[in-house]
């Protein structure tokens, strides 16, 4: 298997140059959220371990609402945000820009503070590298090249179903299966249809992920007699500052949410992006880190295949703290429209929505930090549409297809794998046609 790995470089913007950074941002589009292709700066079309990308300007316009706490606002830095998720390790990726890229990505950070003619790329990079507190994969170990092959299959299939008439309403599934399964074979033979064998896991990633599948609740179990203190006293905290929460979720500014209309549904799946800051205490600080920690770990160990809890439409998605934890960032690519995506969540999992972004100022007051929030749908949505931030550069290695889509492929391969199906699993095999 070979595992995926997410990177986001995060620089602060010289203010002097950032209407150049904005023009050259710009520039990577045909349209508002439509990418060239090939695309100039970075040619992301190239990299085949790259799943999906993005890069924008981190612009929260929420920053003043830490005024219904007593707190004056901070000023922060305008940021500009590169990220991604591929095939394998960060450090490889970015040694693999520098050579693929290196001139367009100098001209990006050349407008960020701290980056000079002669900075080493991949160094500065890495320094400037943000992990995530906690991250999701539809489904670990799928690669790039994976997908494409696996698309390939399906239309290759499609296409022999439509030309030698094999309707399963006139032929037994098992014989479809083996008609197509012999002709997928004879396509490989002559090196029409390449399906790459999966790679082998990496002994360093096994070691690692053996090391946190046991030492995450080892470690809290060693620690659970204070945990158990903390939490207690967190709850009792916790339900006093929830009754006295500021809920701030006016209606939409129609212009806003017009300009990032703009940017969505050009393609079956769409990027998001939400941030905003961090009630203030060290009780919601410790709330959210430790809810982070457990979503983290059941991405990584529990939800690894095509689903984060019963929610199915989601590629990849993390949350990161800047600025010394006062904020937070939410990113997802997900398929469907983004009224459907948040319809997803409240209906089956709104007590998850409530566990994080109720830490959130101005998240709809909630109860218990399970009840109440995302409940209030209207509220929520506006909080949402709200808190997001415009992306303007965004990519996805297999445009056209769905999680759902991709899943779908996965079965289709495994059904040719096997010599002999029983009529059964031919008869569903069959259907996923």
């Amino acid at each position: 298997m070979t595992p995926q790995t997410s990177f986001m470089v995060l620089a602060p913007v010289d203010p002097l140059r950032e209407a150049e950074l904005r023009l050259l941002l710009d520039s990577m589009n045909d349209a508002p959220g439509r990418l060239k292709k090939p695309c100039p700066l970075v040619p992301f079309h190239d990299f085949d371990t790259l799943h999906v990308a993005r890069l924008f300007l981190v612009d929260d316009q929420t920053t003043g609402d830490v005024a219904v706490y007593g707190i004056a606002p901070r000023r922060y830095p305008l940021y500009l945000a590169f990220l991604g998720d591929v095939d394998g390790g960060a450090d490889a990726f970015y040694a693999e820009l520098a050579r693929r890229a290196g001139e367009g990505l100098r001209a990006l950070f050349s407008c960020c503070m701290g980056f000079g003619p002669g900075a080493d790329l991949v160094d500065w990079m890495r320094a400037h590298h943000v992990g995530a507190s906690a991250s999701y994969v539809n489904w670990r170990g799928r690669t790039v090249t994976q997908v494409r092959e696996e698309a390939a299959l399906r239309e290759a299939l499609a296409v022999q179903v439509r030309t030698d008439g094999l309707d399963s309403r006139h032929l037994a599934p098992r014989e479809v299966h083996r008609l197509l399964r012999a002709a997928v074979r004879q396509a490989q033979g002559a090196g029409r249809l390449p399906l790459s064998p999966e790679a082998a896991t990496p002994i360093g990633h096994k070691a690692r992920n053996l090391l946190h599948l046991v030492g995450v609740p080892l470690v809290l179990l060693l620690a659970s007699p204070v945990l158990l203190v903390l939490a207690l006293v967190a709850l009792v905290r916790l339900r006093r500052l929830e009754k006295t929460d500021e809920e701030i979720c006016p209606r939409s500014d129609p212009a806003a949410s017009a300009e990032l209309s703009r940017l969505e549904d050009h393609d079956v799946t769409n990027q998001f992006t939400a941030m905003g800051s961090l009630k203030p205490g060290p009780t919601r600080l410790f709330i959210t880190r430790f809810v982070l920690l457990a979503i983290d770990y059941t991405a990584r160990h529990i939800y690894t295949r095509g689903r984060l809890a019963r929610v199915r439409t989601i590629h990849f998605a993390r949350w990161v703290f800047i600025d010394e934890r006062q904020r937070i960032i939410f990113l997802s690519n997900y398929d469907g429209s983004l009224e459907s995506y948040m319809d997803d969540f409240i209906n089956k999992v709104g007590f998850g929505l409530n566990l994080v972004f109720s830490n959130g100022i101005g998240y709809p007051r909630a109860s218990f930090l399970v009840g109440g929030g995302s409940k209030d749908e209207r509220k929520f949505k506006e909080y949402l549409r709200r808190h997001q931030v415009p992306t303007q550069v965004w990519y996805k290695a297999y445009p056209g297809l769905t999680a759902a889509d991709l899943e779908r492929n996965v079965r289709l391969r495994k059904g040719l794998e096997a010599t002999e199906l029983a009529e059964p699993e031919a008869r569903e095999w069959v259907s996923l046609l």
